[in-house]
């Protein structure tokens, strides 16, 4: 699966989460896209809203709050710009219609979000759209989701499109204690669904995220925040700052080293050892010619510069056409 230039099969992908957090103020939106490029992340990740077509006005500090966070659709269609500048694959989530359909030519995969990995109408439009999707799973079991991606799927295959998908285990509580990450969903979901999973994290730190890669997550969403302590908004205090993003990215890119590929072979750097930790079969004591071999005249030592363990029938009960002393290779070409 590709979102951006990432090919995330290779190489795991890592989403600053924006959101929210430049709190309606454009320069600090851009701010925080050209400081999550400077992290090393690959992409960095916005909510696109109309408040009115969101959230009832009966939610009054809810509706006022978000009023004042939103941000208009050329400011978005300048983000995307200056994301790619910088870059970064542009990602975000849309939670009403109109600005599904308005990201669909802008945005490099839309994410859904977990309270709306059920809103189907909205999953519509990013389905129509032919662009990667990315799916929440915050405040879902299983049957939910096979629910939800066998939606996508079909949608897909109605509209003759060969549309990419994945899912990120979610815990929607912020901030999400480390006892309920429960990161052992990843592999779980990956084999139940088929198709990549990710992580969206809400705990307090770096160290579930870089966790989340080593369980097998693909793409890993971490908020990104300037300031933690900016607002009250509660989104700033669970989020990264530049310098957690930085060690973020760099730890996964460790354990990226560390977990390699899948399969076992012999590394490069253990081929010359080999010889020296393995053994071969040596006699077990000073054994004269024509002497007929037995089980009890083998034994087994390093380094291995003769015949391997597992070739004992070679030589019981032949007869030696030499004398081996004690700890000396016995080879096919030392019996009769």
């Amino acid at each position: 699966m590709r979102i951006g230039t990432t090919d995330i099969d290779r190489e795991v992908l890592v989403v600053a989460e924006i959101g929210n957090n430049h709190e309606g103020d454009f320069a600090s939106a851009r701010e925080l896209v050209r400081r999550a490029a400077q992290t090393g992340a690959q992409a960095v990740k916005f909510q696109t809203y109309r408040t009115r077509d969101f959230v009832r006005a009966v939610d009054r500090a809810r509706y006022e709050r978000l009023q004042r966070y939103e941000l208009t659709p050329a400011q978005f269609e300048e983000l995307a710009a200056l994301a790619r500048s910088c870059g970064l694959a542009f990602l975000s989530t849309p939670l009403d219609l109109a600005s599904a359909r308005f990201l669909a030519p802008i945005v490099d995969a839309f994410k859904i979000a977990s309270g709306d990995n059920d809103f189907y109408p909205l999953i519509d439009v990013a389905c129509e759209s032919g662009r990667p999707i990315i799916v929440s799973s915050g405040a879902s079991d299983l049957h939910r989701l096979v629910k939800t991606t066998a939606h996508i799927r079909g949608e897909w295959q109605k509209r003759g499109i060969r549309g990419e998908l994945a899912v990120l285990h979610c815990v929607s509580s912020y901030p999400a204690p480390a006892a309920e990450a429960n990161l052992a969903s990843i592999p779980f979901l990956a084999a139940a669904l088929g198709c990549p999973v990710g992580y969206s994290d809400h705990t307090i730190g770096i160290d579930a995220a870089v966790a989340a890669v080593a369980a097998g997550a693909r793409v890993v969403e971490k908020h990104f925040t300037l300031d933690k302590t900016r607002t009250t908004f509660r989104d700033h205090q669970l989020s990264a700052d530049p310098d957690d993003m930085t060690r973020l990215v760099q730890a996964i890119r460790d354990t990226e080293r560390l977990l390699g590929r899948p399969g076992k072979a012999v590394q490069p750097c253990e081929r010359d050892l080999a010889p020296q930790i393995r053994r071969s079969i040596v006699a077990a004591a000073d054994l004269p010619i024509g002497h007929r071999l037995t089980t009890g005249d083998l034994t087994w030592m390093r380094p291995a510069d003769g015949l391997p363990p597992g070739s004992e029938a070679q030589l019981v009960g032949h007869s030696l056409k030499q004398a081996i002393k004690f700890g000396e290779p016995i080879l096919a070409a030392s019996v009769e």
